[in-house]
């Protein structure tokens, strides 16, 4: 599978599913209890794929394994998110956890799964990773010692992001059914986060609810709807390309940082996010 694997109709749900999953990040961020809402934003992406998993077909056998392991890594995941959203902004730690993970997958795509990407298409990778690495030389607004903490959280992230990038990759593509698969993915993830915050915050958890319930039931749409897509275009076009192009979240994370949660940041962040728009129309071109 080369780099002109990728149609203008794939691109464009690929950028949708970017855009679905940088508005739950901004409800997560939004809020005073990260790991909470983080349990109501997996806790409505479980409940809808509940609703929805009785009218789809069981994926193929082959997936299940996948699946196990995607689950595993999803919670780390989830946890990560609240943890570098404690501890610095959104448009510092969103653009590094989110883009620095393609150029792991893309290193690691020729020998994992056979896909080896052309000169142009890693050039679009490269400049996408050199936006992210771009803001990292932007200083966190928060308080003293947040930066180097979110930076730190948001590397790690990018490490897991990368596994389940692959797990799912393959395992959807053994599924037979992509829309399935990824819904008993979230439904499973689910389950351990809300059990964990039952046990040890019940009270905070139901007080939680009460006041955000409509902000989890909206994240949760939007993670499930942006992981929907992506892993379906995975089915149509190479991993590292899909992976890649779906960090043009990051320019929908900084204008939803800037216009809603209203961070401020300077020059700097606003010409990576430059470079990942210019990565973007490289990948495509190539």
């Amino acid at each position: 599978m080369t780099s002109g694997g990728m149609s203008i109709q794939v691109m464009l749900i690929v950028l949708l599913a970017a855009f679905l999953h940088a508005s739950w990040n901004a409800v997560v961020k939004s809020s005073r209890d990260k790991f909470l809402d983080i349990v109501l934003v997996t806790g409505g992406s479980g409940l809808l794929s509940a609703v929805v998993l009785p009218f789809l077909p069981l994926p193929a056998p082959a997936s299940w394994p996948y699946a196990a392991a995607s689950v595993a890594v999803h919670v780390g995941y989830f946890a990560l998110v609240a943890a570098a959203y404690r501890a610095g902004d959104m448009s510092f730690a969103y653009p590094v956890m989110r883009g620095t993970a393609p150029l792991l997958v893309t290193i690691a795509s020729g020998p994992l799964l056979g896909e080896y990407l052309g000169p142009g298409a890693w050039g679009g990778v490269l400049l996408i990773c050199a936006g992210v690495l771009g803001m990292t030389l932007a200083r966190s607004q928060g308080p003293a010692g947040a930066s180097g903490n979110a930076t730190m959280l948001a590397l790690a992230n990018a490490a897991v992001i990368a596994c389940y990038t692959f797990v799912d990759g393959m395992g959807v593509r053994l599924s037979g059914h992509a829309v399935a698969y990824t819904m008993w993915v979230f439904l499973i993830t689910a389950l351990p986060l809300t059990a964990w915050a039952m046990l040890r915050r019940r009270t905070d958890l139901v007080a939680h609810c009460r006041s955000r319930w409509h902000f989890g039931a909206i994240g949760g749409a939007c993670t499930l709807g942006a992981y929907v897509l992506a892993l379906w275009a995975m089915t149509q076009a190479p991993v590292a390309l899909v992976a890649a192009l779906r960090e043009t979240s990051i320019l929908f994370a900084t204008a939803l940082s800037a216009v809603v949660l209203k961070e401020r940041f300077g020059w700097t962040r606003h010409a990576a996010a430059a470079a990942v728009v210019a990565g973007a129309v490289v990948l495509k071109l190539s």
